[in-house]
């Protein structure tokens, strides 16, 4: 099963960045992953390509250990070299086809959208394998995006058919069970696991209130 056909299993997904590397970040994800995360993507702006490289060795080795999925954002030139399963762009970023044509037929292609107007035409091109919706509300690893509320949730939930997607955008355990009620059922989170004093029951926490939702939705 290649990483395009396992997204939609997924219901988790961390993004961080390599957090100095180490020992440190060693644990971080470690912890995270146990706590039931189930995709990480390697984000750091920070870093240049050797430096990326070095991060992705842990990154692909903590996935490795716990079934995960390891994205890379924005860089489907180093996604071989990274050993990632995918990529994530952004609007802003190469277009998707482009960034397809880089990474590869089979790496899981992620793209981000930030209105219905932009979700529909991700929807209609068909180059993205997983789609993320939000900001759902303003967040500062996104400064200057304004929150795209909860009402595009909404519409994805509509429109979106099969086609995986993610809430995110500032989504923390107080607040996921209004995204979760607006229709998504994966989501995406930073800081609700980046900045917890443990981040396993952080992760486990919220990974339980995604599947509480299904089990209420049990006929």
């Amino acid at each position: 099963m290649t990483p395009r056909d396992r997204i939609a299993s997924r219901r988790l997904y961390l993004v961080a960045g390599a957090r100095g590397g180490g020992p440190g970040l060693e644990a971080f994800l470690d912890a995270a992953l146990r706590g039931g995360v189930d995709v990480v993507q390697l984000r750091d702006k920070t870093l240049d390509d050797d430096g990326l490289v070095a991060a992705a060795r842990t990154f692909r080795t903590a996935a490795d250990a716990h079934g995960a999925l390891f994205v890379l954002n924005d860089r489907p030139d180093l996604v071989a070299a990274c050993a990632a399963d995918g990529v994530h762009v952004g609007q802003d970023d190469m277009p998707a086809a482009e960034a397809r044509r880089l990474a590869g037929d089979d790496v899981l292609l992620g793209l981000s959208t930030h209105s219905p107007e932009q979700l529909d035409a991700a929807l209609a091109a068909g180059d993205a394998d997983q789609l993320s919706v939000g900001p759902v509300w303003e967040t500062p690893t996104k400064e200057g995006r304004p929150a795209a509320g909860l009402d595009y949730v909404r519409h994805a939930a509509r429109v979106a058919g099969e086609r995986p997607w993610f809430a995110i955008g500032g989504i923390d355990l107080d607040n996921v069970s209004e995204v979760i009620a607006a229709g998504a059922s994966r989501v995406v989170v930073v800081r609700a696991i980046r900045d917890a004093d443990d981040p396993r029951p952080a992760a486990a926490a919220l990974r339980a209130a995604l599947e509480e939702a299904d089990v209420g939705a049990e006929p």
